[in-house]
């Protein structure tokens, strides 16, 4: 039997191959279409994806304003961050977070289901939020996800 064919291929920098995708968040629940967006940053749905490599695409979020929750989360849900200080722990809901910018809810949501290291915070910056329509990567020529059709 010839073993050399078993072996296993294991992705790097210079062999991965990076695309552009284009995500709607319009009218999605914002877990569905987070982990939608994590598992394409990451490259888990790839073949040749390796746990330490960033193998993922760049992936362009649109209408991160048209974003929906269910039940009473708008009110309940926290955000909670820490300025650092004794006693210095701020909470917002979701419905405040999005009153700041709607492009945050989504950007917390994937950032919480990257890794928590310096792999994660290279695979962040793959994450492109627009709150409209309208993208500033049409260069690039992305292709469309569609969400109803995946999930």
């Amino acid at each position: 039997m010839n073993t050399l064919s078993y072996k296993t291929i294991s992705a790097n920098v210079n062999t991965v191959n990076k695309q552009w995708v284009v995500i709607d968040a319009a009218n999605v629940p914002l877990g569905r279409v987070a982990s939608v967006i994590a598992i394409h940053l990451r490259g888990k749905h790839k073949t040749n994806f390796t746990p330490h490599v960033d193998c993922g695409d760049n992936v362009i979020v649109i209408n991160a304003g048209k974003v929906t929750l269910s039940g009473n989360k708008w009110k309940q849900k926290q955000y909670i961050r820490h300025t650092g200080y004794p006693g210095g722990q701020r909470s917002l809901n979701a419905e405040q977070l999005n009153a700041k910018g709607a492009d945050r809810l989504i950007e917390n949501a994937v950032k919480g289901m990257l890794p928590k290291n310096k792999l994660g915070a290279a695979l962040y910056r793959n994450l492109k939020v627009f709150v409209g329509g309208e993208h500033t990567h049409e260069a690039q020529k992305p292709k469309t996800i569609n969400l109803n059709e995946r999930l």
